[in-house]
């Protein structure tokens, strides 16, 4: 098959990358750009499925007589954030954006769909996997809930993801733990509110309210083995009090994140005691709810070695590294690792804003790179004879 003209190929993908930014979508919304997925990839040549746990769209694309197939993965969803950006293809939807780079590797992983299928060069089959509603780590259960690998059996997958304050045409991983699991908590505490001059006459929650969220702070310091990595996190502080008048409930809400099963319980477990005594000591009582949302990432070694080397074929060696430590950051890819073994990578976006940051925008000069770098997975993969 005649090879591609990847400068053409380049500019296509940006095309698509700035129309996929200007019409952000949030999880198990993105119509738009499942359409759009799907009809690209039938404009390829691949066979193509839509609908998949909601919104999620697989494309097949199989060359040869080869029976393995191997998945690649790219995420659709957008975040509620308002954009800051002022480039020409700015968000178009209020209050939503593409504010952690789901619209590059959506872009992406169809530029490898149309390079694989231009060229051939591997002997089996691939599925693109689209998945929605990454961001919340409700997608990938959706899919697989829908029968994904019933229906689109494969046997490893690859997936990644852009790394602001990484160098453009950079990439790294590593094997085992990558990313954490994220849990979500809740605790209300419930007392007697009061006129504010009058404390004694109530049995007010918000003191009781700032020393848990002080005490809560020594599970890490104080509860855990210094070799395992835990996070505890308060993010919300809410009451029903007003200026004058003392709350008679108070909610406190955050997240944990850890790499192992045993980590996450001992965090619970520990919660649960502290709030307890808490609430207690300050003669409250206290309810909680733990929930877990996202999985550790776990990277199967010999997965790994493949894909760093299938990113040495297409970039120099050292651009290419083993990453030197896990990341308490969360993704839904890793609901896919419960069930085949595959490997997550990170590819940079140079000094751009953070993720999640409203004035973030995926840099377009990576978008070949990553074609490129599924399209070598594939061929290694899959290799031919």
């Amino acid at each position: 098959m005649a090879e591609l003209d990847q400068q053409a190929l380049h500019r296509e993908m940006t095309a698509w990358r700035h129309d996929l930014h200007a019409h952000p979508e949030f999880g198990f919304e993105e119509k738009r750009t499942a359409a759009f997925v799907a009809q690209k990839l039938r404009d390829f040549g691949l066979e193509v499925a839509e609908g998949i746990g909601g919104t999620g769209v697989v494309g097949t694309l199989t060359r040869g007589s080869g029976n393995r197939a191997i998945a690649l993965r790219a995420d659709m969803d957008a975040l509620r954030i308002a954009e800051q950006g002022t480039q020409a293809w700015r968000s178009q939807a209020p209050g939503t954006m593409h504010a952690c780079g789901h619209d590059g590797h959506t872009s992406m992983l169809l530029g490898a769909a149309k390079l694989l299928a231009g060229e051939g060069g591997f002997d089996g089959t691939v599925r693109f996997i689209f998945q929605p509603a990454e961001e919340w780590g409700k997608g990938a259960l959706a899919m697989l809930d829908d029968g994904l690998l019933e229906r689109f059996p494969f046997e490893e997958i690859f997936g990644l993801h852009n790394m602001p304050g990484l160098a453009v045409g950079h990439f790294e991983t590593r094997s085992g733990p990558v990313m954490s699991a994220e849990d979500n908590f809740e605790i209300v505490l419930k007392g007697l509110g009061g006129h504010a001059a009058r404390p004694h006459a109530a049995q007010e929650t918000l003191v009781a309210a700032c020393a848990l969220v002080v005490n809560l702070q020594t599970i890490v310091s104080r509860r855990l083995s210094p070799a395992d990595i835990g996070v505890v996190s308060v993010t919300e502080l809410i009451t029903d009090g007003t200026r004058n008048a003392l709350p008679g409930m108070a909610r406190i809400l955050g997240d944990c994140r850890s790499f192992r099963p045993e980590v996450s319980a001992a965090i619970e477990n520990e919660m649960r005691r502290i709030a307890e005594g808490t609430a207690q000591a300050y003669n409250v009582g206290a309810q909680v709810t733990y929930t877990r949302e996202f999985v550790p990432l776990i990277n199967d070694a010999a997965l790994v070695d493949e894909a760093l080397a299938a990113a040495r074929t297409v970039l120099a060696d050292d651009a290419v590294r083993v990453a030197a430590e896990p990341m308490t950051a969360s993704e839904d890819f890793a609901r896919f690792l419960d069930h085949v073994p595959g490997c997550f990578i990170f590819m940079g976006n140079g000094d751009t804003a953070p993720l999640h940051n409203p004035a973030y925008d995926f840099n377009d000069e990576g978008l070949l790179h990553g074609a490129r770098f599924h399209a070598a997975v594939v061929r290694r993969r899959l290799a031919v004879g």
